[in-house]
This record gives structure tokens, C-alpha cells and sequence, in this order.
């Protein structure tokens, strides 16, 4: 099994990931971790931290010769802005925040509840993710996660965009201020930051990620808590501000009939030796899984992202001594990070497709794996002949 879990405070010494049951045989290419890292720090509307850090991630176990060994592997971000020890505790929840229930539940105050849950830990999520996203490079599947909406300004792509290469895709997004697919919304987008900046408010919006070249078979009908949908779902949930996510054409298709909500089915001799084994789709209507497996259609994963709740115009609270009703406390924040969350949607996704290809397909090194998706898809192949 891949896994990973995260360890680290937004002000303690950096952040940690730990990763089990990487294969061996991957290139660690360092600077494509850093560049995903960079890109977290990235985006239009994002506050002060991300002038004093400049993330970058140490490989410190499981790498031999700039190759993985097979053994876990242990990423370290250093933070600039060390200060943990120094650092006040609050005293006035802030609504929105884990404040008040982490302090009711751990008896110790707010300040070790903020640290953890801070969104300073998903550098260690996006870390893990572009480690992952390297073996599925060598696999052939790529991902691309963009913006969407930012507040109320729309800026889902046209579905011609689609028709490029996820390099063109990527290259489209990174060309953007907002890391939108649509390139021409971003100034309407940084006018809507900067009205709420303005206000000491703050805005959400929405995001997606796709994933291309994806086999049959990741996931399984068998088990509930082993449906890749449900898995993915579990790991997009966990990013912090996220408060709805879909897969496919999600809530859309609630208020579809039947007819129009799915992907019909056809056969293409010509792509019988791809990845779809010769199986097309006029439509992805379900986001490229059905009965919790993928179905080689591009995965699409859509999540919801609500305003953050750090705001420099505070909303109503009360101070925990004396009960009495105060503002919020304030700490240093972005007036929007949705650029930032579609980077971290992208590499915990990415990480849930690694980790179902390393159970469907095992093998303790990358080259077992590419031999062992080989010779499904030719099983596969002439079980339909037959």
C-alpha cells in the first residue's frame, strides 16, 4: 500500500511527509517537487507568509543515486518563520476556524489547535502529491488542476481547451494570475480580490483537477471503503476550507434525466491498443468513474472552496476568559488562496491515483508496474476477442 501522512506546524521548525510503499526505480527529480511547492506559494491574492518562505523539499531517506529505493521516503520543509516558542496563544475563537472546538477537545488553548491546522500542512500534502505525480509520470498519466471561479466570477474553460495536450493545458494554466484555463477572466478575478481585500474580506471559489491516460480498473465495486470515488472524496475533503466537491458532472446531474446524465458506449478499432482498449465515450458525464473504478475516461474532481475565515474585518466572537462578546482574533492571511488550493487538489488526487495503480498493479519497482499494466491491457485485449 502507498500512504502518507504529513507532520508540522505553520510556525514550528517545517513540515514534514512521510511516505510508505513508494516502488523503486523513480527518478526523485527534486526540482519538479520544489516547482509544484513554488507554485502553492503562487497566485493572485496570496498575504505575506509567502514572501518570507521560499519552500523547497529535502529528500532526507528511501533515495539512492537520485532514484527511489523502495524504502520510505521522507520529504522536510524547512519554515524561515520559525517562531512557535514566541508565539501568543489567542484567546477569541475565530468563526470558521478549528479555534474553539480544538481548544474544548485538547484542553490546551487555541494556539496548538491554529498550528496544526493551519494550511501551512498542505505543503507536505503537495509534496507527497508531486512525489507521486513522478511515478505516474512514468506511467503516462498526467494531471492538470486549474481554477474555475474565484467569488462569483465564473472562469470554467470552454470545452474545446480540452482537445490540447495536458502539457499545452498546463502551460495555458501557468500562464495565468489565477491559475484559470481561462486566461482573459483574470483581470476581472484580481478586481474581485482586491474589492475584498479592500473590505478585509476575503473570497472562495471553485477548482478541478483532471487526470489523463488513466487504465481500466483503478479502484474496486467490492468494498465500499475501497471505491477510488469514495477515496478521493475523503482526501479532497480533507484540504482545509473545502466544503463541497464533485466528481464528474456532480450536482448537475442531479437535475438530469437518465438519458442525458450518462456516457454511452462505443467501439473505435483504431484505439484498440490505448489505454481505453478501443472503448469510447462521447461524453464523461461521470468523471471517469463508475461503481467506484475508473472507466479510462479523464477523471475530473471539482471541489468547493470556502472563503477563509482569517479576516482583517473581524466577524463577532468572544474572548474565552471572561465571555465577554469580542471580535475574532486576527493572524497574518490571504484575502484568497484559491490558486494555492487548486495546487494542493491536484497533488492529493494525484497521490489517491498512485496509490490505486501500486494495489491494482504491485510490483516493488517501477519497472514491475509498467510490465504488469502491460500485460492486463493484453489480457484485457483478448479477452474481448475472443
Amino acid at each position: 500500500m502507498l500512504t502518507y501522512k504529513t507532520a508540522g506546524e505553520s510556525h514550528g521548525k517545517g513540515v514534514a511527509a512521510f511516505i510508505d510503499g513508494f516502488p523503486s526505480g523513480v527518478f526523485l527529480d527534486g526540482s519538479f517537487i520544489d516547482a509544484e511547492l513554488r507554485r502553492r506559494q503562487g497566485g493572485y491574492g496570496r498575504g505575506g507568509r509567502q514572501n518570507i518562505e521560499t519552500d523547497s523539499a529535502e529528500i532526507l531517506t528511501g533515495v539512492l543515486h537520485g532514484f527511489s529505493m523502495g524504502s520510505p521516503i521522507l520529504l522536510w520543509i524547512k519554515n524561515k518563520d520559525y517562531k512557535l516558542e514566541s508565539m501568543p496563544d489567542l484567546t477569541r475563537p475565530r468563526p470558521g476556524h478549528g479555534d474553539l472546538a480544538g481548544s474544548i477537545k485538547y484542553g490546551g488553548g487555541i494556539r496548538p489547535i491554529l498550528e496544526r491546522s493551519s494550511a501551512r500542512e498542505t505543503a507536505g500534502r503537495v509534496a507527497a502529491g508531486a512525489l507521486a505525480r513522478l511515478l505516474l509520470r512514468s506511467l503516462g498519466i498526467e494531471t492538470v488542476g486549474y481554477v474555475v471561479r474565484v467569488g462569483d466570477v465564473d472562469l470554467t474553460p470552454t470545452p474545446k481547451v480540452f482537445s490540447q495536450t495536458p502539457q499545452k493545458l498546463r502551460e495555458l494554466r501557468d500562464s495565468s494570475s489565477i491559475y484559470s484555463l481561462q486566461k482573459d477572466g483574470d483581470p476581472k478575478a484580481e478586481q474581485a480580490i482586491e474589492a475584498a481585500k479592500a473590505a478585509g474580506d476575503t473570497l472562495g471559489g471553485v477548482i478541478e483537477t483532471r487526470v489523463f491516460n488513466v487504465p481500466f480498473g483503478l479502484g474496486t465495486h467490492a468494498q465500499w471503503s475501497n471505491k477510488l470515488d469514495g477515496r478521493i472524496a475523503q482526501a479532497v475533503a480533507a484540504i482545509q476550507a473545502i466544503k463541497g466537491l464533485e466528481i464528474g458532472d456532480g450536482f448537475a446531474a442531479a437535475s438530469l434525466p437518465g438519458s442525458k446524465a450518462h456516457d454511452e458506449i462505443f467501439w473505435d478499432e483504431s484505439q484498440r491498443d490505448g489505454r481505453s482498449l478501443g472503448f469510447v465515450r462521447p461524453t464523461n458525464h461521470a468523471g471517469g468513474l463508475e461503481a467506484g473504478m475508473t472507466n479510462s475516461q479523464p477523471i475530473v474532481v471539482r471541489a468547493a472552496m470556502k472563503p477563509i475565515p482569517t479576516l482583517r474585518k473581524p466577524l463577532r466572537s468572544i474572548d474565552l476568559k471572561t465571555k465577554l462578546s469580542e471580535e475574532a482574533s486576527f493572524e497574518r492571511s490571504d484575502a484568497c488562496a484559491i490558486s494555492a488550493a487548486s495546487v494542493v487538489l491536484e497533488n492529493v488526487v494525484a497521490f489517491e491515483i498512485a496509490a490505486a495503480v501500486v494495489e491494482k498493479f504491485g510490483g516493488d519497482s517501477l519497472e514491475e508496474i509498467k510490465e504488469r499494466i502491460e500485460l492486463f491491457e493484453q489480457n484485457a485485449a483478448k479477452s474481448l476477442k475472443s
